[in-house]
């Protein structure tokens, strides 16, 4: 692990539209009270990122607007519609030149990982090769960290929905798992079922 803080900069994905979810940004459904986007944000400072870049995409001003995200580095995206990739390619792009060598991607729509999760994906960081993933019961699930010496190859094959599904099944060999199964849940946010999660 390195002293420097700033090295590993958390990224969440949180411009995603809730279109399952009758058009309501997955951002501002509320979770004890509080924003999704908060809690994520707050999870990820918990775990240690210092810096913390958050993708907005659906109703970016109402999000600025109503979740308390001082601090933090708001980054605009566009293209949201088009998926999670579209998110992914504009954190990463985010961090050039903030001298982040790493980056600790989170969803916002998952908030029953919470920061014992990222911290322990976090602490699998050693330089900017690293590629580090949760896992649960053996299978690769969020949040995941990738070295920047990754990132131009994730930006090059995220599309749609998949993020960066595509280049760490063509990097598996490379991945260092680290299991959460006990210390948090993978569920999604996706449709009105999954909102009994929300307390």
């Amino acid at each position: 692990m390195t002293d420097d803080e700033d090295q590993v900069t958390g990224l969440l994905l949180a411009a995603g539209g809730g279109r399952r979810l009758g058009g309501r940004p997955k951002a501002l459904l509320e979770h004890r009270g509080r924003p999704l986007v908060e809690h994520a944000v707050a999870a990820l400072r918990a775990a240690g990122c210092t810096r913390v870049h958050v993708v907005l995409g659906a109703r970016a001003e109402d999000v600025r607007a109503r979740a308390a995200l001082d601090g933090c580095v708001l980054v605009d995206n566009p293209g949201w519609e088009e998926g999670m990739g579209s998110s992914l390619r504009a954190g990463l792009g985010s961090l050039a030149g903030t001298g982040a060598r790493a980056a600790l991607v989170s969803l916002v729509d998952q908030p029953g990982i919470g920061a014992e999760a990222m911290r322990r994906v976090r602490a699998g960081y050693r330089d900017e090769t690293s590629l580090v993933s949760a896992a649960y019961s053996g299978v690769r699930g969020h949040p995941v960290l990738l070295g920047a010496a990754h990132w131009a190859g994730v930006s090059a094959t995220a599309a749609g929905d998949r993020g960066a599904r595509a280049y760490l099944r063509a990097h598996e060999a490379e991945i260092a798992l680290v299991e959460c199964g006990e210390v948090a849940q993978p569920y999604d946010i996706d449709t009105a079922a999954d909102l009994r999660h929300l307390e």
